[in-house]
């Protein structure tokens, strides 16, 4: 070891209680009190889920819109000018946390998220990064769509009640009133899930249980999202299609309507573009140690998660990765070093006392 060590510190957010920002704030000061001369590189992290907007750099834009469950809230993107990119979290609108009290897993919709995008564009965003993770929604993003100027209709005319519980009875979707200049831009989804959006992978059968949907309203979101896909054409099967309720789905069919390819769509893993974009990537091979954190290590922390992108990228580099989570769960690759928080209200508290462990332990490994 170096006498002045270069430490990377690039942590996910701890949902609910510290965002990527402060986490990393947090476990550096941990690292300065045993290791005062290293140089510490700040790097916050995600995965296309929570706190991935936040990422980015830009202005920060707050605005009234609708939570899941349609009832009036506010929420935050950002908006960066210089490449006219806005960065919209999913769950920062449509996101579990504001329904968890009151779930809405058949008639939650991202038309607040919708809201948002609108807002970017008239604001001169061409292209939207979209965070797929944490909604509360299985709509496939019809919502969205809604937000934008369609209207889903059945056979019969009327508009589909919002969410999924409609979306077995769509017929076609009447675009007078879209908003075009909003469904032509570029549109980059980042995902943190590889689901489908059918089937027994899809987004309703995995995921719309946490979003309190009862076995039966599961065969109604994956009935719905299946026909969904039909009508339109798009093809649910592919990977990461089922992220965030099968938003992509819907904003497929839209951008391949508009461009007459899904060439101007883009479903991607958020980790790995996130530490290209970032410059991490290109930064971890000339450090000396990389540190990231999660609430929860376990078995799908490696599957295109934070923690599962750094450590491939530090394991090729021959650097050393540690790892600081609320609760640590399953075996541990070789190389990881595991520091589990310890039992405390203060959450600055609990990340300054594991980044002081990563570094003792970063020490007696010489």
């Amino acid at each position: 070891m170096t006498a002045t060590p270069t430490i990377i510190v690039a942590p996910d957010s701890f949902k609910g209680t510290a965002t990527a920002a402060e986490a990393s704030t947090h476990l550096a000061e941990g690292i300065r009190e045993v290791l005062p001369n290293a140089e510490i590189i700040l790097a916050p992290m995600a995965d296309g889920g929570e706190g991935t907007a936040a990422v980015f750099g830009g202005e920060t834009i707050t605005l009234p819109t609708t939570n899941a469950a349609g009832r009036l809230t506010e929420a935050s993107y950002t908006l960066d000018q210089e490449t006219a990119t806005a960065y919209i979290d999913v769950a920062a609108a449509s996101g579990l946390p504001a329904v968890a009290d009151n779930p809405v897993p058949t008639t939650g919709d991202t038309y607040g998220t919708g809201v948002l995008i609108a807002d970017a564009v008239s604001r001169g965003a061409t292209r939207i990064t979209l965070g797929l993770g944490g909604t509360a929604t299985t709509d496939g993003g019809s919502g969205i769509l809604v937000a934008l100027g369609a209207v889903l209709r059945n056979r019969e005319g009327y508009s589909l009640r919002q969410g999924g519980v409609d979306l077995a009875s769509l017929d076609n979707i009447d675009t007078a009133m879209l908003n075009i200049p909003a469904g032509a831009a570029e549109w980059i989804l980042l995902t943190d899930v590889s689901a489908p959006a059918t089937g027994p992978d899809g987004a309703a059968r995995v995921f719309a249980p946490q979003k309190g949907a009862t076995p039966d309203e599961v065969e109604v979101l994956d009935a719905g999202l299946t026909h969904m896909c039909d009508v339109l054409g798009v093809d649910g099967t592919k990977p990461g299609m089922g992220a965030a309720g099968g938003i992509a789905v819907g904003l497929t069919w839209l951008s391949t309507l508009l461009h007459g390819s899904d060439d101007h769509i883009h479903v991607l893993p958020g980790a790995p573009l996130i530490a290209r974009a970032t410059g991490l990537e290109e930064m971890i091979p000339r450090a000396d140690l990389v540190i990231t954190g999660e609430g929860r290590l376990d078995a799908q922390s490696y599957t295109g998660k934070v923690v599962g992108t750094l450590h491939g990228l530090a394991h090729a580099a021959g650097v050393p990765l540690a790892v600081a989570a609320g609760e640590i769960d399953g075996d541990i690759p070789v190389g990881v070093i595991p520091v589990e928080l310890e039992n405390h209200a203060d959450v600055s508290i609990q990340l300054r006392t594991a980044g002081r462990k990563i570094a003792e332990q970063f020490i007696s490994r010489g």
